[in-house]
């Protein structure tokens, strides 16, 4: 086989063998180029993207968890007590007279505030929040006296 290809080549004319050795060459290099070089480089592209994405995920992970902690870190000291004793203690001291006060299990309590100033009423709520008591609902009524109605279930933080 090899000396049936030597022979029809040494055949062909100077012209004619430039011409095969060049397409060959060229033949080659398409062939380096389609097989090796264009898969690598599609590889290594993708392999970039993967990386970027890992590091943007590594990144989001890395801000959840130092949220996670401070979350941890500002955890407010236990009530001290039951909620529902808490909350009346709290409120009382704020000045606000509860007028029903209901148990709603160990973790939840709901209280009803006949009349209260609107800005002190928030401000007392934000300061239970702080303290680790949450709001679960809050129905506020305008009683026409520049003062509000409050309907309010109280939940303790991590119940």
């Amino acid at each position: 086989m090899i000396a049936a290809f030597n022979s029809w080549f040494t055949d062909r004319s100077l012209r004619e063998k430039r011409m095969l050795i060049v397409m060959a060459a060229l033949a080659a290099l398409t062939l380096v180029w389609a097989g090796i070089i264009r898969p690598v480089t599609d590889a290594l592209s993708s392999a970039r993207e993967r990386h970027a994405g890992a590091v943007l995920r590594v990144a989001e992970t890395e801000v959840r968890l130092a949220a996670l902690k401070s979350l941890q870190q500002d955890r407010p000291a236990p009530l001290g007590g039951s909620l529902d004793s808490v909350v009346r203690d709290r409120a009382n001291n704020a000045g606000f007279p509860l007028a029903n006060v209901v148990v709603q299990g160990a973790d939840r309590v709901q209280i009803t505030i006949t009349a209260a100033k609107p800005g002190p009423l928030l401000g007392w709520i934000a300061d239970l929040e702080l303290a680790g008591i949450l709001v679960d609902s809050l129905n506020l009524t305008n009683n026409g006296d520049q003062t509000v109605a409050a309907d309010i279930t109280l939940k303790a933080r991590g119940q």
